[in-house]
């Protein structure tokens, strides 16, 4: 276990996924945050099959901050039940790892080896 988390949702807009994105990474809950899209979502809501236009956003963290960066995903995304998912990072690149940690507080003597 590396003590970092790539941590992922959707929302509805480039716009969106730009803001969230920026917010994240200004708030230092995340290092970097990936948007990628558009996809096309197909899931149940409210009874029914829906389809839909999303952009991806893979958001790298650390454990730690996993509380507050829900609660900040939550705060500021515009779905009623946004999609937040965790994984943790089993292994990476020692010098990506030891970026990311120092980014956001954690140096990597405060990141589990």
């Amino acid at each position: 276990m590396t003590g970092v988390l790539q941590v992922v949702t959707t929302v509805d807009s480039k716009q969106q996924a730009d803001k969230l994105a920026e917010a994240l990474v200004a708030r230092r809950l995340a290092a970097c945050v990936q948007v990628s899209g558009p996809i096309t979502s197909t899931y149940h809501w409210q009874g029914k099959v829906e389809s839909g236009e999303e952009w991806i956003c893979a958001i790298k963290s650390l454990s730690a901050k996993y509380k507050s960066l829900e609660q900040a995903i939550v705060e500021l995304h515009p779905y009623d039940v946004p999609e937040i998912l965790a994984f943790d990072v089993v292994a990476g690149h020692r010098g990506y790892l030891d970026w990311l940690a120092a980014e956001l507080g954690g140096g990597p003597e405060q990141r589990p080896a």
